[in-house]
């Protein structure tokens, strides 16, 4: 934001018709096939924010479908991250439509018109799917057939995160409020929002990481027990040096998230994590933007474009490390509750997106520099390193700059670019 026992028995004589035997082999693959891994996915960075998911995505993968949703060759300034429920993604889009997919084929299986651009990311339940708009309202839809079954007027733009939990639905309106409300679209409860706008969050045990900030304190922000309505304790922005403030990933007992300040001579670049339970700061590192050897950075022109994606600069958790991507050409990957440098990833054109952990696998995307003397370097790029040394596996040249982490869903790697082409990669083996 912005200021997941054996038995023996004696041998029988007895023959097993070839009926009974097919039956009860149909059965165990039907039930071999009910306990492979959910596809879904249907919140914001997936389970507790940690933007991971323990199923491998195995190479090689292939394009199993692209498709381009605008055809007035215009630069999205975002897109992001779709939700997986069953069969079907959905996700927002600049063009103010909201896409229902199939995810085999590509086939629009229905498109709901809002009254102005979508920025915000959605979340699928079994009956209904949420977002919000520029337009002022969160919406409530019909999973299946698209149609609206309630909408709920801010009053100022809606682009954050929104999220069920329990029997509430919460989002928050650009410099209004954080609203709770039931599930038939009726007020419960809001929380002031003076100062925040592009607002993420997550719900862990009734307590939401993070709301924005008392009136009292309004540059500041903390995790708030929705229960109690007490914050637990509160982050004072003037302890940083920071213009954006990233979704946070949550542990048992620790919170990791970073922040973003802006000077003539480069980014300032902070990662710092924090006691869940305590709010004590842990440790920080602090880091200026490099980009890589031949670049040349437009430092204003893409700070701005990176304010627009919710997911800029979200860790991923895998195992004893925390991984950033900080927008410019360096992947950082820090020991989770020491902070010390594990390792780091140095590219010639800056990352274009937060990063994903598939299985053992880091994806992300890489912006391309087209003045680059490298052919393979002028191209925007889906890149895969290992996330356990930061070892380079592959790349894959895309139509379009990846802008946010892709989403991984089954056999399946889903992901936006600035060219208004969707992509589903698939597992080819």
């Amino acid at each position: 934001m912005v200021s997941l026992n054996r038995t023996q028995g004696r041998k029988a004589s007895l023959t097993i018709p070839t009926e009974v035997i097919l039956f009860f082999l149909f059965l165990l693959l039907s039930l071999l096939s009910s306990c492979s891994p959910s596809p879904d996915w249907v919140q914001f960075r997936g389970k507790f924010g940690q933007g991971a998911t323990s199923r491998a995505i195995n190479p090689p993968l292939g394009i199993k479908w692209k498709l381009r949703l605008q055809l007035d060759g215009l630069t999205l300034h975002a897109f992001n991250p779709p939700v997986v429920k069953g069969d079907t993604i959905y996700f927002g889009s600049a063009d103010g439509n909201f896409y229902a997919l199939d995810i085999e084929s590509g086939y629009m299986r229905w498109v709901f018109k809002s009254g102005a651009s979508i920025n915000s990311v959605p979340f699928a339940d079994e009956e209904r799917v949420y977002f919000g708009s520029q337009d002022g309202k969160a919406y409530a839809l019909d999973r299946k057939e698209g149609v609206e079954v309630w909408s709920f007027d801010t009053g100022r733009p809606v682009n954050s995160t929104l999220q069920r939990y329990r029997d509430m639905v919460l989002f928050t309106s650009d410099g209004g409020a954080s609203f709770f409300v039931d599930l038939e679209g009726k007020l419960v409860d809001k929380i002031p929002n003076p100062v925040w706008y592009f607002h993420t969050y997550q719900m862990v045990d009734d307590v939401m990481f993070f709301a924005p900030g008392p009136l009292s304190q309004p540059h500041s922000f903390g995790p708030y027990d929705t229960r109690t309505k007490k914050y637990l304790w509160i982050i004072d922005t003037n302890e940083f040096n920071a213009i954006w403030y990233s979704f946070p990933a949550v542990t048992k007992d620790l919170v990791f998230f970073s922040t973003c300040g802006y000077a003539e001579y480069g980014w300032i670049l902070g990662f710092h994590t924090y006691d869940r339970s305590t709010g004590k700061r842990l440790w920080s590192y602090e880091d200026i933007s490099r980009w890589g050897p031949t670049y040349r950075p437009d430092l204003e022109g893409l700070f701005l474009r990176n304010l627009n994606l919710l997911d800029y600069m979200a860790p991923s958790v895998w195992k004893d490390l925390v991984i950033y991507t900080g927008g410019d050409a360096v992947v950082r990957a820090f020991d989770a509750r020491r902070g010390t440098l594990v390792w780091e990833k140095e590219f010639k054109s800056p990352v274009s997106s937060a990063p994903l952990v598939a299985g053992d696998r880091l994806y992300f995307g890489l912006l391309g520099d087209p003045k680059s003397p490298d052919p393979k370097e002028r191209s925007p790029s889906l890149v895969c390193l290992s996330a356990r040394d930061g070892r380079f596996l592959w790349r894959m040249e895309l139509e379009g700059a990846l802008l946010s982490a892709p989403v991984a869903a089954g056999k399946w790697l889903m992901f936006g670019t600035d060219k208004s082409l969707f992509y589903i990669l698939e597992e080819v083996f």
